[in-house]
């Protein structure tokens, strides 16, 4: 049974990562909810500690205060709804348990809002960024002889990383951890491994696998030649100038420098590509699940929110098409 002042948060999360499988920074954010509501609670019932505390106490206007107070400091409808399935989810757990004998939550419905519909690139505009933007040849390089293999090796690599993004969907964080053991450009696909650590295997296209094909012989050359990188064996795809892991900002910075000049869309990001593949490629006539696999979705719900770009599609078909539109 519970005792007082020692919430099982830490056993809950643990139980998060081996039942479900989730990823670090899931369980950190069902961390912070869960500690932001009862330091809500804490405050809100002038307690000094939670030694004197039983969760079964908490009551329906104590949930809406603190949804009251997230509110009053500009917190969005989103991240309010996913703090109280955080706390659902938690109290859940206390009983299943036996912390608790009943949960308040499990009368609370979590408020559903419509997903936002994710920003991406016109099918002109990915021509332009990789066909006029980023020339497959390096000849139009005004670059100091003494330089040019250090810009050929970014300019190949950065064109790399934008195909594959575009070309197979990836998440930022699946192509910095992408290693040379993962990735196959003669059987034309990528092993990633995703969030919860569920493992994929996606098509890598003729264009992104010609990309990487000049990208590993620039970088052969690079690391032989270069007095930064002279000796270095990457084992990642995508590496810095001294042959390292990619961090996040770097990948953001180059993705937001291309993009600028194909787009006014707000967010200027990897995912921005990502959410292009998935657009086209349902627009092209691929199936919901196919699509939803690719992206390693958990679910066809969270694929959902791209097929409003087909509807458009099929209507403008429809009105061009039938006879009695």
């Amino acid at each position: 049974m519970f005792s007082k002042g020692s919430l099982p948060v830490s056993d809950f999360l643990g139980a998060l990562r081996s039942r479900k499988n989730l990823s670090q920074n899931t369980v950190i954010a069902y961390r912070t909810d869960i500690t932001q509501f009862f330091s809500f609670l804490l405050q809100h019932l002038d307690l000094a500690d939670l030694s004197v505390f039983d969760p079964e106490q908490v009551t329906p206007l104590d949930v809406r205060q603190f949804m009251g107070s997230l509110i009053q400091r500009g917190v969005q409808q989103r991240s309010i709804a996913r703090k109280l399935a955080a706390l659902k989810s938690f109290y859940r757990y206390m009983q299943e348990t036996g912390y608790i004998k009943r949960s308040l939550f499990s009368t609370i419905v979590t408020p559903k809002y419509p997903q936002r519909v994710p920003g991406f690139l016109t099918e002109r505009q990915t021509e332009k960024l990789f066909n006029e933007l980023l020339p497959a040849s390096l000849a139009e390089l005004q670059t100091p002889k003494k330089n040019i293999l250090e810009e050929s090796f970014v300019r190949e690599r950065d064109r790399s990383i934008l195909e594959l993004l575009y070309g197979s969907g990836l998440r930022l964080s699946e192509l910095i951890g992408l290693t040379i053991e993962n990735l196959d450009l003669v059987g034309g696909y990528v092993k990633l491994t995703g969030k919860g650590r569920k493992q994929r295997i996606v098509p890598v296209g003729q264009s992104t696998t010609d990309a990487l094909n000049k990208y590993f012989e620039v970088r052969r050359n690079f690391f032989r030649m270069s007095e930064a990188g002279r000796g270095v064996v990457p084992l990642y795809v995508f590496v810095t100038k001294r042959g390292k892991k990619l961090y996040p900002m770097l990948v953001q910075r180059l993705t937001g420098k291309y993009l600028a000049s194909v787009t006014e869309q707000k967010k200027k990001n990897p995912h921005l590509l990502r959410h292009s593949f998935a657009t086209h490629l349902l627009n092209s006539g691929a199936d919901l699940k196919s699509v939803s696999e690719m992206l390693g979705h958990s679910n066809l719900s969270t694929t959902e929110i791209y097929t409003h770009v087909t509807f458009d599609r099929l209507k403008e078909v429809y009105l061009r098409a039938h006879p009695n539109a």
